[in-house]
């Protein structure tokens, strides 16, 4: 008999940082805008208490705005709400670090985060442009620069106080190895693309192992082709159960025991996304077994450059 979990209030416990963070997470990766602060505001009134950012968005100034008027408003607490920003990779060299967390700290109108990502593992030219491009029009790289000297600054600001817990996002597996074996501080959590057509089991394992949160993005696809909402194996699990499409495939992703991402503009979709509850396990066999479709959708685990983001 199955018995239905309500992942609304959910949070999964971090190895390190804030007590815990919340399986349903909204991201502020939206390119107008206007209509960033009514989404992030929409979503925390929706319930969502865990808000995710990155210096590359360029939206962090709109999300401390958001935040603020629903501080003052009453809707949430500070305390209440776990947020989330990444270092870009023009930034990873160790005397960067700091100062560009204060600069996001800045712009969110906070005194500290529960958590910052290096955004991917790879190291662009340091400076103030985010893409800094070469004659032939892909990144220039800073070969200088390891990732574990970066994690060493990011350890630091643990040690100094404005950041509870330090992970990373856009990593392979092999990678995360590599920085696992010789951090001091080990990630707290792992962001990656993920949904039925990556399901990312061997990663998903390794972090199950070292106590490392794994958290999807893009669970539902980012609206790109092919759409996992039209997978037939979803739709027909959604007519099953009596919910939409993305409301299956958001289960599975907490059902499994990962924590999630979603982002969208639209009232009715935001609530929808945070009405989500587990899955029967046929239903999470079937999307195993049945799915065969494998697609990466975002190219940023071999380039540093994301797929999904706009370029200014």
């Amino acid at each position: 008999m199955h018995t239905t979990e309500d992942f609304r209030q959910k949070r999964i416990p971090l190895a390190h940082g804030s007590g815990a963070i919340p399986v349903m997470g909204f991201g502020s990766l939206i390119p107008d805008r206007a209509k960033v602060k009514p989404a992030i505001k929409e979503a925390l009134e929706a319930g969502f208490r865990h808000i995710d950012g990155a210096e590359l968005y360029r939206t962090e100034d709109l999300v401390g705005e958001a935040l603020k008027e629903s501080f003052e408003a009453g809707t949430v607490t500070r305390d209440d709400v776990f947020i989330t920003t990444k270092l870009w990779n023009n930034n990873h060299r160790p005397e960067r670090v700091k100062p560009a967390l204060e600069a996001s700290l800045d712009r969110l109108q906070l005194d500290y985060l529960d958590l910052y990502l290096i955004h991917t593992p790879y190291a662009f030219q340091a400076g103030d442009e985010q893409y800094p491009m070469n004659d032939q029009g892909t990144p220039i790289y800073d070969t200088e620069i390891t990732l574990v000297e970066t994690w060493r600054a990011m350890e630091q600001l643990v040690d100094e106080g404005r950041v509870k817990a330090i992970g990373l996002s856009d990593i392979t597996l092999d990678k995360l190895k590599e920085l696992v074996a010789v951090a001091r501080i080990k990630p707290a959590v792992v962001q990656v693309e993920c949904h039925p057509y990556l399901p990312e089991w061997e990663l998903l394992e390794f972090c199950e192992q070292h106590g490392i949160v794994f958290q999807a993005f893009a669970p539902l696809g980012h609206g790109m082709d092919p759409k996992i909402t039209d997978d037939p194996v979803i739709t027909r699990i959604a007519e099953h159960v009596g919910r939409t499409p993305a409301q299956v495939a958001l289960a599975w992703a907490a059902s499994r025991g990962t924590a999630f991402l979603t982002t969208s503009t639209n009232p009715a979709h935001i609530r929808e996304n945070f009405d989500v509850s587990s899955l029967p396990q046929v239903a999470m066999q079937d999307i195993r077994e049945r799915i065969t479709t494998e697609v990466r959708l975002n190219a940023v685990v071999d380039t540093g450059v994301p797929g999904f983001v706009p370029r200014r």
